[in-house]
């Protein structure tokens, strides 16, 4: 039976004791992340926003007051290279058409309301 210095002991304990302190750390500071990244999503899920179905990169934008169709669809990314051929507003259970010419003309640019839901289709 061999007998293992005490020097020897003391240095494997302080590098067991070093790793996982090290790696305490590491869960602490990926734990923190998650909080935060949760607090965001919770703050996020509480902001008023309109919502987008269809050819849009983002589904969810972010409600402001006097945000316009056209502003929406810029933020929501339109993915389409071709001009929609549908647009349809839903609030409250009632469904708003809107003349996609008379958008992109400037004609018709309505306010939307927190909670809209964006239809557009080609």
């Amino acid at each position: 039976m061999k007998i293992i210095p005490a020097a020897l002991l003391a240095l494997c304990a302080l590098c067991f004791t070093g790793c996982s302190g090290s790696n305490a750390k590491l869960r602490e500071q990926e734990a923190y992340i998650r909080g935060q990244q949760q607090a965001i999503a919770a703050q996020q899920a509480n902001q008023p926003a309109v919502w987008f179905r269809g050819l849009v990169k983002n589904p969810r934008v972010p409600w402001t007051e006097n945000l316009t169709l056209t502003q929406a669809i810029v933020a929501a990314q339109y993915t389409s290279n071709l001009d929609p051929l549908n647009i349809k507003i839903t609030r409250h259970g009632q469904t708003i058409r809107i003349d996609p010419k008379r958008l992109v003309r400037g004609l018709e640019d309505p306010p939307l309301e927190a909670g809209d839901l964006i239809e557009l289709s080609r």
